[in-house]
Formats: C-alpha cells, structure tokens, sequence
C-alpha cells in the first residue's frame, strides 16, 4: 500500500489525472463508504440531539398572553433553551395590585439575576434575598433598583417535565446513545 501511495503523490505532483480505483486502491472502497456513513451519522445525531433541548416560552408582561395563561393568543411554540441541564421558569413579581410575570429559560435568568432560589426543583418559591446587592452603593434614585427591593414579592416557579411548562427528560439523551449504539452495530453487520 506504501508504494501506491507514493505512485499517487508522486502523480498529484506532477499534475497527472488519477483514476477513481488508483485512489481507492490505496484507501480501500470500504474505507471510504464507512466514513461517509459516520460522517453522516454523525451529522443526524447532531441535529437529533439539538431536537432533545427543552422549550420554553419565552415573554414578559409586555407579550399578549404570556400573563394569562393563553398560548392561542400568542401564537408560537416557544424556544429551546441554549443549556443542556435548563429549566422553565415562571417569574412572577407584585407590588400591590400590580403583577408583572416573566417566562424564560433559567439559564437566561442566570445572567442577570442574583436572587434565584437554591432549590429550582419543580414547584414554586420565593426569591432568595442578597444581602451584598448593591452594599457599596449610594444611588438616590430609586427607579434604578439597584437592591432589587421594589417589589413587594417575587416568586420564582420551576418546571421542567414538560416542554414548554417547561423541561425535557432525561430520556432523550439516552435515546440519543440508543440510536448511535444502533448505528455501529448496524455498521458491523454490513462490513
């Protein structure tokens, strides 16, 4: 096999054409099929398992029917969450009659946010409070919020065994591997 592929090395060099079975000659005709096929392979388990993310709704207050639970009215599936280990959350936010509510992905929350309860398992809670927010600052204008205290509850709900209430099993992953494993054996039987 050595010297076939110095005889085509040699050929590219010196810019002779090369026939289909000199080049399969040296890389052999199953080599190169079972690449393709892992190839292939590969590039499905990709999209399958971007398929496998959970989705969440994603609006605020502000979105038509995102503080009523009407997802008709907002017309859309919602969105996969960019974290592989995300949650839904539900943030809902009161000061007197006033209710704001906010649907995202927890690792969205992530950025920005600093009063995330510690339990996010399913259900509800309230939000932690951080005693260092803001400790060094003197901001006299309180619109700013910049100690997070002008509302009067917030409350953070987790869910995450169903899309789009919202959370994906654990199952997918292992389907995923399931499907691989089924590939290579599928593979080893041809060959």
């Amino acid at each position: 096999h050595k010297t076939d592929f110095a005889a085509a090395c040699c050929a590219v060099k010196l810019g002779l054409r090369l026939k289909r079975n000199d080049v399969l000659t040296f890389f052999g005709s199953d080599f190169m099929y079972k690449m393709k096929l892992y190839v292939v392979s590969f590039v499905l388990l990709s999209i399958f398992n971007q398929s496998l993310a959970i989705w969440c709704y994603q609006c605020t207050a502000a979105t038509p029917g995102c503080v009523e639970f009407n997802w008709r009215a907002m017309g859309y599936l919602g969105n996969p969450c960019p974290d592989a280990e995300d949650i839904c959350v539900k943030l809902i936010e009161r000061k007197g009659a006033q209710e704001v509510i906010t649907r995202d992905c927890l690792s969205n929350f992530r950025a920005f946010r600093t009063d995330i309860p510690a339990d996010t398992y399913e259900g509800c809670r309230p939000a932690a409070k951080d005693v260092n927010l803001a400790n060094y600052v003197n901001n006299s204008i309180k619109e700013l919020d910049v100690k997070r205290d002008w509302y009067d509850e917030t409350t953070w709900c987790f869910c995450f065994l169903d899309h789009r209430c919202n959370g994906a099993s654990v199952a997918g992953a292992s389907m995923a591997l399931l499907m691989l494993y089924g590939m290579l054996v599928f593979s080893r039987l041809l060959f």
